[in-house]
């Protein structure tokens, strides 16, 4: 039998405050809290449905480790939120709305634009149809 991999269930961004950064992706974003990490370390999200997971992690605390091994980036981040083409004009007003600068629209091949735009770290975030990945059936 033959096994892959199914999805990204996690994928993390580096913070300098949990709670600025939660009231984002709580209030703008729309995510779900689902925890809140001991020593302000960090806290996670759930993205849609589920099972897919946003960490939002303060660097300096996890890249010394403990429970979990250490990581951590430096830079800004990226992460991409799958939209469907008919939310576009939803998600444009949101961010205005929220007086979330959008950074640029990008269009790949035939494709509705990606939106990107940035959180209040300065990570780059994208709203985006699935359909720009050639992915496999």
């Amino acid at each position: 039998m033959q096994h892959s991999l199914h999805a990204v269930l996690e994928t993390s961004l580096y913070v300098r405050d949990v709670d600025l950064a939660l009231r984002f992706y709580e209030d703008v974003l729309g995510l779900r809290k689902m925890d809140v990490f001991p020593d302000g370390r960090g806290a996670a999200l759930q993205v849609g449905k589920g099972p897919s997971v946003l960490l939002l992690f303060r660097a300096e605390i996890t890249r010394r480790g403990g429970t979990f091994p250490p990581h951590g980036t430096a830079g800004d981040g990226h992460a991409a939120f799958r939209i469907e083409a008919d939310e576009i004009p939803y998600w444009r007003q949101r961010l205005k709305d929220h007086g979330v600068a959008i950074e640029k629209e990008l269009v790949f091949d035939s494709n509705p634009p990606s939106i990107y735009f940035r959180d209040p770290d300065g990570n780059s975030l994208e709203f985006a149809v699935s359909s720009i990945w050639p992915f496999a059936k």
